[in-house]
């Protein structure tokens, strides 16, 4: 199979699992919804959750897989399985001490945390209290989700997508069960959930290992070295050595987040709410297909790069690039379009009254302009990261979030919450834009003209497809609670006469992906 049918195979694979799991956390979040609605005890959990959200996208989507793939891809390359094999051992092993200890000294000093993370409340308050107690309850996800990742990484190095990438539906599955099972058990129903994300972290990471043992890993040995022999062990130096500068690149594009529910809780009240509704929506296309093709590709570029095939490497670059902008793009274009419609089908029951839906469908809009950017930034940084280049995206992620700054402060005046969620697409932005010119100048021609024409091209399809879609979706149901089986029914004919919309201009217009994508199809249709 050529590398880029491994890449598209790997990436469909991923985006499938991934897509399980993100429908799982809707169904968690209406769950959320329904109990707690848009309030200030909703905000009191999103400000805790802060803290495992921050840690899976460190450690599970983030800078130990990104670290640990291109080492391991080498190990196994140049040293065998034998080595390989040893490598995930000593990972394993310092994961345990290290990340052990740093899960106690947060449950210590989550007071500071918090505080850090809400300014604007009083330090003395019942939600201060509440807060503090369920990142006590969560801080353990640190540890569970840094060893799943271990594993994912090992995983995906055998090429193995479909497990790893489905793990995190374990996690959506435990916490619904335990806000539906527990919530009646606590004084604050709230607790029940920072519970099921703590005991869905461990089962993330159990769900990985019948996989991972049948493919030659293990966690011991009878040369199972000292905690000395560990540190001292180069293929984890080298990861050390990346997985610094790609924590600090993902820390800094998380302050992002934070900066907005600082500077949202001196806003009214249900802000913070609306935000991460509306952040979570956005997280549907840029988890089902931005991350999972940064993964995807990471292995076949860090092979390409450990072989020095950079001609190899620029082509398969361009490709997933050009074709995660044909799939997301006209996902921006949708959630834009129909943001309403899909607020309203999702939350609005129970206490998610029709001002929160308003108010989510608002910061949604203003999030989902820098969905391209988002998604295009996590190819970029997995190019980099392939040859072991962390220096250059942690820099350019260092201006975004001076810019992220400056156009919060700017706009939160004027736009509230909503100037929250600009500033943040236009820091995504002005991110993609550095990494595309810099990579560039460092590869030489990266196949500019083929992305930009192919960008445009997709632009207008979607574009297209974006006016129909909101035409088709005006009406009065919208405005009502509940009728979520109506609404749903409604939803689900408009999203796929968009998507045919979509799929018919792109062939007029004949963009190259679509083209690929239609040929794999008759592939599959005659090889059967």
């Amino acid at each position: 199979m050529s590398s880029k049918g491994k890449i598209a195979r790997a990436a469909g694979v991923m985006s499938i699992a991934t897509f399980i799991s993100r429908i799982l956390g809707f169904v968690r979040d209406m769950i959320l919804a329904r109990f707690f609605g848009a309030t200030g005890t909703s905000d009191v959990f999103f400000v805790a959750f802060r803290i495992p959200n921050l840690l899976r996208e460190l450690f599970a989507e983030g800078s130990m897989s990104s670290a640990f793939v291109p080492v391991l891809t080498e190990y196994q390359t140049k040293k065998g399985n034998d080595e390989a094999n040893h490598l995930v051992r000593v990972t394993f092993l310092f994961l345990v001490v290290v990340v052990g200890s740093l899960c106690i000294a947060g449950m210590i000093f989550a007071p500071a945390i918090v505080k850090v993370i809400a300014l604007g409340w009083d330090s003395g308050s019942e939600k201060f209290a509440s807060a503090v107690l369920m990142t006590r309850i969560m801080f353990p996800f640190l540890l569970f989700i840094s060893l799943a990742s271990v594993v994912m990484g090992a995983l995906n190095t055998r090429g193995v997508f479909f497990i790893p990438a489905l793990a995190p539906a374990v996690l959506n599955i435990v916490t619904i069960v335990c806000i539906v099972g527990l919530s009646l058990q606590f004084t604050n129903p709230v607790i029940a959930a920072a519970i099921g994300v703590a005991v869905g972290g461990l089962v993330q990471f159990l769900f990985q290992l019948p996989s991972f043992f049948r493919h030659g890993f293990s966690f011991t040995s009878s040369a199972l070295p000292s905690f000395r022999a560990v540190i001292y062990h180069p293929g984890l130096k080298r990861i050390g050595l990346l997985i610094i500068p790609m924590t600090a690149v993902l820390a800094v594009s998380q302050i992002n987040i934070f900066i907005s529910t600082i500077l949202a809780s001196y806003l009214a009240e249900g802000s913070i709410s609306y935000l991460y509704y509306s952040m979570r929506l956005i997280q549907f296309p840029i988890g089902i297909f931005g991350v999972a093709m940064g993964m995807a590709v990471l292995p076949t570029l860090s092979e390409h790069a450990a072989q020095k095939q950079f001609g190899a490497l620029k082509e398969d670059f361009s490709f997933a690039l050009r074709l995660l902008f044909f799939i997301t793009v006209p996902a921006m274009v949708g959630l834009i379009a129909l943001r309403l419609p899909i607020v309203s089908a999702l939350f609005q029951h129970g206490e998610f009254s029709r001002q929160a839906t308003m108010g989510t469908a608002d910061a949604l809009m203003f999030y989902s302009l820098g969905i391209w950017a988002i998604v295009g930034v996590r190819v970029l940084n997995a190019t980099f990261y392939s040859m072991q280049d962390t220096k250059t995206p942690f820099k350019i992620m260092v201006c975004g979030v001076l810019l992220n700054i400056l156009c919060s402060v700017s706009l939160m005046g004027p736009l509230k919450y909503n100037g929250l969620a600009l500033a943040n697409s236009l820091a995504a932005m002005f991110n993609f834009v550095l990494l595309f010119y810099f990579l560039r100048k460092k590869l030489g021609g990266i196949g500019s003209r083929r992305i930009g024409v192919s960008f445009l091209k997709i632009g207008l399809a979607a574009a297209v497809m974006g006016i129909c879609g909101w035409f088709a979706t005006q009406g009065p149901l919208w405005a009502l609670s509940g009728h979520t089986a109506q609404k749903a029914v409604f939803l689900t004919v408009a999203i796929f006469g968009c998507l045919g919309i979509y799929s018919f201009i792109a062939y007029l217009l004949r963009i190259e992906e679509m083209g690929y994508l239609v040929n794999k199809v008759k592939e599959k249709i005659n090889n059967r």
